[in-house]
């Protein structure tokens, strides 16, 4: 199931339970990598791609597996800024040099909130049930407060069913568990860039399932367009590509609110994408990790489980933890709904190895239940503290002369860093990210999202005051560092949108456009920070 790189290939296997061992290890090539008798001529330029994880692999360590070195080598690899942060972490009083941390999606601001809950009496019962092993789907009183939590926040047309929820330790656990229950190795899910990075990880480490690339750009061509915009014109093109590269598409993924862009989808938009995969027989992932994490009223946002209809009930599967909206990330609860009992059945059986603990359990449905606390309480403030703290940075970025999309949902902002590079690429961008990692300020690049363009970052708002304004300092003396170098610089040869002012990139979006004030030199291009308000 993790295979090594190999210079030859074999024939895939038919059916993942009649293929020997040998034949697994080498279906990711394979599956994904060969030619298919109908590819055309020529790749469609720039509208897909499809990924391999593993094709920078490098390991001589003899004493792991094939599998234990890619499993390690992945860590290795793909965990270099988490690492040295943990390692040199900002304390105010024992570290307050240490690094920043502008580049891990946790909310931070409601620590006070949640102490005091968790604290309380109802979250301390034991009960001998609750030491003892659970039904594999999670205790029927906690599937029971679930389905009542997303009956109520999802807005659904009709109550939600308890025998359609799984819970598990987390959204990563559960993208792992149905890229394994749902796919062949080597077999791929469409998804739309840039997105969460760490699903390459969850796919693929167990499953051996690989991403098809929807690649999308910050061009804006027209009146009903706007930067890294979905549309199910460019789901059919990558679906054809992908299927033409030899790639056998199983299923989409979709997030939403969209992690890094911080935008949500409509409801007309939903239902577009869900008919694709209807059309083409794909199964359907939704991460709603950050549904109610919409700070800006304005966005109206809409749950897949709240759509009067599903195209297809049956292939469509939606996820949510606490780790970001309860800003819980430490305490590992995620769960599944999907009408389709044996996807139910097959993930449960994986809960063996990602369950909860009975305490844990007992724990999540109080909190669960407690709604007035929830919509009386936390959520106010929490939206409250959101929206603050990204007003704070979205003016001091306003200020650095910094375009960036802003949105309205989510603890990030992505950032147009384009003109700090002295070359438009992605080795540029990663002199940049470590050049701020040295200067103890830590983002994420935009590679990491799969982004087709390089100069973009990802920086998370959801931190308290003091810990932003000192990460704030510091960005704002890398780009004036890197101002002056790149001063005398041509600028990359990056396409750009045919719109010939500010006022109509703007309507153009269909949202607000708030022009930089411009202190580091002229923003390259007119993509600027696009709030995602409906005018």
């Amino acid at each position: 199931m993790f295979p090594l790189p190999q210079k030859e290939s074999r024939a895939p296997a038919t059916c993942l339970g009649s293929a020997t061992t040998q034949d697994v290890v080498s279906s990711y090539q394979d599956g994904l990598g060969r030619e298919s008798p109908g590819k055309p001529d020529q790749k469609l330029p720039g509208l897909y791609g499809v990924g391999d994880p593993v094709s920078k692999f490098s390991s001589d360590s003899s004493c792991l597996s094939s599998r234990g070195r890619v499993i390690k080598w992945f860590w290795d690899s793909a965990e270099e800024g988490y690492r040295t942060y943990h390692m040199d972490e900002y304390d105010e009083v024992k570290n307050p040099d240490g690094i920043i941390n502008l580049g891990t999606s946790e909310n931070k601001l409601c620590f006070d909130l949640l102490s005091r809950r968790l604290s309380q009496s109802d979250m301390l019962r034991v009960e001998p049930s609750l030491l003892q092993y659970p039904d594999w789907r999670g205790h029927p009183f906690l599937r029971e407060e679930v389905a009542k939590f997303l009956s109520y926040y999802c807005k659904s047309p009709a109550p939600l069913k308890p025998e359609n929820v799984v819970v598990l330790n987390g959204c990563a656990s559960l993208f792992s568990a149905l890229a394994t229950v749902l796919c062949e190795a080597g077999e791929a899910f469409l998804i739309p860039t840039p997105y969460y990075g760490a699903i390459t990880q969850h796919v693929y480490l167990y499953g051996n399932v690989r991403l098809a690339y929807v690649y999308l750009d910050s061009e804006v061509t027209g009146l009903d367009s706007c930067p890294f915009q979905l549309t199910v014109e460019k789901l059919e093109l990558a679906l054809q590509g992908a299927t033409s590269e030899g790639a056998k598409v199983k299923g989409l993924i979709l997030i939403n609110p969209q992690n890094p862009l911080g935008n949500v989808y409509s409801p007309e938009e939903l239902q577009g994408f869900l008919g694709f995969a209807e059309r083409h027989k794909l199964h359907v992932i939704v991460d709603e990790v950050y549904m109610l994490s919409v700070f800006e009223e304005s966005l109206g946002y809409h749950s897949v489980l709240g759509l009067e209809r599903l195209p297809d009930p049956q292939r469509t599967h939606v996820m949510w933890a606490t780790s970001k909206d309860f800003g819980m990330s430490g305490l590992r609860f995620g769960t599944l709904y999907t009408e389709n009992q044996e996807v139910a059945t097959a993930v449960a059986s994986l809960c063996r190895y990602h369950g909860l603990s009975g305490l844990l359990q007992s724990q999540m449905a109080q909190l669960l239940r407690d709604r007035d606390w929830i919509n009386q309480v936390y959520l106010p403030e929490n939206h409250s503290r959101l929206k603050a703290a990204h007003t704070y940075v979205s003016e001091e970025l306003q200020a650095l002369g910094v375009p960036f999309l802003r949105g309205g949902a989510g603890f990030f902002l992505w950032v147009d860093l384009r003109k700090f590079l002295r070359q438009g690429t992605f080795e540029e961008e990663l002199l940049l990210w470590r050049r701020l990692l040295e200067s103890k300020v830590l983002l994420s690049f935009g590679k990491a999202f799969e982004c087709k363009e390089p100069g973009w970052f990802r920086l998370i708002f959801s931190d308290k005051t003091h810990r932003l304004r000192l990460g704030m300092q510091r960005l704002r003396q890398v780009l004036e560092s890197k101002s002056q170098e790149t001063e005398d610089v041509p600028p990359p040869t990056t396409p750009r949108t045919p719109v010939s002012s500010a006022d109509e990139v703007a309507f153009a979006c269909g949202r607000r456009l708030l022009p930089p004030k411009s202190s580091l030199g002229a923003a390259r291009g007119p993509v600027m920070m696009c709030r995602t308000e409906t005018l």
